[in-house]
């Protein structure tokens, strides 16, 4: 089976897994994409402005590191909070290195990737969710698309979660 949302991800079987195949024209709509896709594998249907909005801030060593540690955040919030990370918005993903440094300049600091984002927690008992356990190393692919033409360009993800 096959579900796609607003063109922007496509949820695929994956044996006894699910993935999120997603797009953006930003690093950060990709990854709001993808948060998006693993709501929808939570749940069918999700009321509208149920549910009060969190921030979240996570750090990772690499990009594919920090959206790995974004998605797992959502789960673990999902957990904590009772509530489904729903309607999921990337405000910004920057990088910087340790020593304090800028990206992009010299010194011997290591690169950090950052994420500051918002999500709508829709409480448990409004839903029937699915649990998605985890999500997954295996198979994940972020990676820029070449510009088109129209010098347009973007984003592709495909992220597997356990069920």
């Amino acid at each position: 089976m096959t579900r796609t949302q607003n063109g922007r991800f496509e949820l695929r079987d994956h044996t006894a897994d699910v993935a999120v195949a997603a797009t953006g024209d930003t690093l950060e709509a990709v990854f709001a994409a993808v948060a998006d896709g693993l709501a929808a594998a939570s749940a069918d249907e999700i009321p509208d402005e149920v549910g009060d909005r969190f921030s979240l801030s996570i750090s990772a060593e690499n990009r594919e590191a920090l959206l790995f540690d974004y998605l797992d955040e959502l789960i673990y919030e999902r957990d904590v909070r009772a509530a489904l990370p729903v309607d999921h918005c990337v405000e910004r993903i920057e990088t910087a290195t340790k020593n304090g440094a800028g990206a992009g300049t010299s010194g011997d600091g290591e690169t950090e990737w950052t994420l500051e984002a918002s999500t709508r927690g829709v409480p448990l008992d409004e839903v029937d969710a699915r649990e998605v356990k985890a999500v997954t190393y295996s198979e994940m692919r972020l990676e820029r698309v070449d510009a088109d033409a129209s010098d347009e360009g973007g984003w592709e993800a495909y992220v597997v979660f356990d069920v």
